[in-house]
């Protein structure tokens, strides 16, 4: 059941993939003059670019190697291409509908058509070139989110300085140096705890492995730790050998249980949602992974997708990092993510509960950003017990 869901799925994506794709395609061959020798060379680029991502995944898959990286990254600045260039050509083409039913082109278009057509598809092009570019060195300069969070109950500690990571999506993309300067920013917090609530792995473990960024995670330094818990990315890539080579290289993975800190704080990780797709398994209730905690002290929640925040609330949590949503990732789909969840980023309050849901500092699909930056989050918890 759950393997013709995934192919039904799949089916869905790759049909709609390939349908903006020759979308795409069509509006960039009718801009081009028919005996224009240039047609040839748009066919094979635009061919390349369209199979670049789904080969490459493949090819990892099969045998990795420098080939199958060099056509992921190719293939992932395209999706991100992909999308800006369907809103161009869809705006063009509503505009060009209208047009014909009441003509309001000016005269410099109606008088040679087809060079406008060309003038046009440069301006598309240079514009979406430029938005990837931005996009990309956007993504590569994660900032640090400052959050000083209050919580009213007793601790041995005073305070406690959280750096949190959500979303790194280790792999072909996040590959060692990009690691070693999101390391660098953490480190220069002076953490107490490092948290990465989900998706530190992004699908496939061998990029991970043959990089051996697991050396690399090795340098957060912090005075308690660094704990995780799975996102649906550990899930698509294999569960149990993400967390076990996370665990092997000094990340302690929280999988519907808890850990103390200092004998009175209490960080709890749940296993992420995406279990019951993956392995028919469903994850541990919240209020049977917390049965025996003593309430009176803080308690801090890591679950990786923002949803039902209700039941934090309803069991005494005091504080919910989440991630999951990249916020979008690409404008303008933030607006989707905004309506999806309750909170797509940000800081909020319900109840006795505090949440913070992160952007992430990685990425997926598409190596850019557009609209806000990655981040390090940095909560400074202090205690208040009146």
């Amino acid at each position: 059941m759950r393997r013709r869901t995934f192919i039904i799925f799949f089916s869905i994506v790759l049909s709609l993939y390939a349908l903006i794709n020759y979308y795409l395609f069509k509006s960039g061959w009718n801009a081009i003059p028919q005996s224009h020798s240039f047609k040839l060379l748009y066919l094979i680029i635009f061919l390349v670019l369209a199979v670049s991502y789904i080969a490459g995944r493949f090819l990892e898959r099969a045998a990795l190697s420098w080939f199958s990286s060099l056509l992921v990254w190719i293939g992932s600045f395209w999706l991100a291409g992909m999308v800006y260039l369907f809103f161009f050509s869809l705006i063009f083409d509503i505009l060009r509908a209208v047009n014909y039913i009441l003509p309001f082109y000016p005269t410099f278009i109606t008088n040679d058509y087809q060079y406008a057509k060309e003038i046009i598809l440069i301006v598309v092009l240079s514009a979406v070139v430029l938005i990837v570019a931005g996009g990309y060195i956007n993504s590569v300069i994660p900032r640090v989110h400052t959050l000083d969070i209050s919580i009213p109950k007793k601790c041995y500690l005073k305070s406690l300085n959280i750096a949190a990571a959500s979303d790194i999506h280790l792999g072909t993309l996040i590959c060692k140096s990009r690691m070693e300067r999101i390391i660098k920013k953490i480190n220069g917090l002076k953490p107490d705890i490092v948290l990465l609530p989900g998706d530190v792995v992004d699908e496939d473990l061998r990029p991970v492995i043959k990089q051996n960024l697991g050396e690399t995670l090795r340098k957060i330094e912090s005075n308690f730790g660094v704990y995780a818990i799975t996102g649906n990315h550990e899930y698509i890539g294999g569960a149990e050998p993400a967390c076990e080579y996370l665990e092997e290289h000094g990340i302690r993975m929280i999988r519907d249980s808890y850990i103390t800190i200092d004998k009175s704080i209490y960080i709890i990780g749940r296993e992420d949602r995406s279990i019951k797709a993956f392995t028919g398994k469903l994850r541990k209730p919240l209020e049977e992974i917390i049965a025996g905690i003593d309430k009176s002290n803080p308690l801090i929640l890591m679950d990786h997708q923002p949803i039902k925040l209700d039941e934090a609330v309803s069991n005494g949590i005091d504080l919910q990092l989440s991630g999951h949503t990249h916020h979008g990732q690409l404008w303008p789909f933030n607006f989707i993510t905004k309506k999806v969840y309750e909170l797509s980023r940000g800081y909020k309050v319900k109840g006795n509960t505090q949440f913070y849901v992160s952007c992430g500092v990685g990425t997926w699909g598409p190596p850019i950003r557009t609209g806000h930056r990655p981040e390090i989050v940095n909560i400074r918890l202090s205690f208040n017990h009146t």
